[in-house]
């Protein structure tokens, strides 16, 4: 292997670089295979081989991660994946301006926090995202599952909050799957619906002790609720959040974007390509876009199949998919 490049890093506190290397070095390990480096650690100190592009950049995120660690914040796997991730994807950022160092995209101001954890973005895409939820009233998260849309709009409503800044969380999605089918479902209307919110409870469920999710969903600060509950309502002093959004009809988009009201945020997150509409309607989360999307207070963000931070597999799965439909639709392939 042709050594342009060799970076030696010492570490001060020897505690804190085994938690680096991680367990059976396996961190490190990951590091090379995602960087094409090779890293030699003799104690306390890490040599870093490979081209200068490269050495930077596995440089550049030990520290990053470093820092992480003597903050007493907790770091594995997924995170020293997503800390190169991070920093691929500022590279490619097409212009210079919008670049950022690694140490402000994991830095303490990109985080969530709220009962349970505190949450900061393991891709450039989800700290956009974080940022936007936080400067924008109405923000759209648009992109494939696994991208952790919903899960970072939880979070920040439970934030928002826990910080008093809001009375009420709403979460909502569209029960396209039910339809008019919904009647042949056994049970009531909530044993019926709840199927198509669970992922809403998952993710409060991370985010609070299930017990005062349990408390606040009784008491109404809480609502989980399919689109057709809001209509007709003004929702003030709340933090909204619509998933799913793909499903919904261009009516149905408009009413509930016209449900904001006073001191309000609202997120709605969807991926236009995995909607249930019957074929020919057109997606209100498409029209919405189109409508909306220069009105100032209005936020739009794109994740894409590298921002996926599930299974590693998940990732190579959407991608695939994606690769399938731009065939179809006889787009180039030219770059990939």
């Amino acid at each position: 292997m042709s050594k342009d490049s060799e970076i030696t890093r010492e570490f001060d506190d020897n505690s804190l670089m085994q938690i680096l290397v991680g367990p059976q070095n396996e961190n490190i390990h990951a590091i090379e295979t995602l960087t094409g480096t090779v890293i030699r650690i003799m104690g306390n100190v890490m040599t870093i081989s490979g081209a200068v592009q490269d050495t930077n950049l596995v440089s550049e995120v030990l520290d990053a991660l470093y820092v992480k660690i003597s903050k007493g914040q907790y770091v594995e796997l997924a995170d020293v994946k997503a800390a190169i991730r991070i920093r691929d994807m500022s590279e490619e950022k097409v212009e210079v301006k919008e670049k950022k160092p690694e140490k402000e995209i994991l830095g303490d101001d990109v985080v969530i926090k709220t009962m349970k954890r505190h949450i900061r973005p393991r891709t450039a895409t989800q700290a956009e995202y974080i940022k936007t939820m936080q400067n924008k009233e109405l923000v759209f998260g648009l992109g494939p599952a696994g991208t952790g849309k919903t899960y970072l709009a939880v979070a920040r409503a439970v934030s928002l909050m826990t910080e008093g800044k809001v009375d009420k969380i709403i979460l909502s999605r569209p029960a396209v799957e039910a339809g008019e089918h919904l009647g042949f479902l056994p049970g009531d209307m909530k044993e019926k619906i709840d199927p198509y919110l669970r992922p809403l409870y998952d993710a409060l469920y991370e985010m609070m002790p299930s017990e005062i999710v349990n408390k606040k969903i009784a008491s109404g600060e809480i609502e989980i609720a399919p689109l057709a509950f809001m209509r007709g309502r003004t929702l003030s002093n709340a933090a909204i959040i619509l998933d799913e959004a793909q499903n919904t009809t261009s009516m149905q988009m408009k009413m509930f974007l016209t449900r904001l009201g006073e001191n309000s945020r609202m997120v709605i997150n969807g991926d236009m390509s995995q909607t249930d509409l019957p074929s020919g309607m057109i997606s209100g989360l498409a029209d919405a876009i189109d409508v909306v999307k220069k009105i100032k207070g209005v936020g739009v963000v794109k994740f894409n199949d590298t921002d996926v931070v599930r299974h590693g597999l998940v990732a190579e799965i959407v991608k695939a998919y994606d690769t399938k439909n731009r065939i179809l639709r006889g787009d180039s392939l030219d770059g990939q």
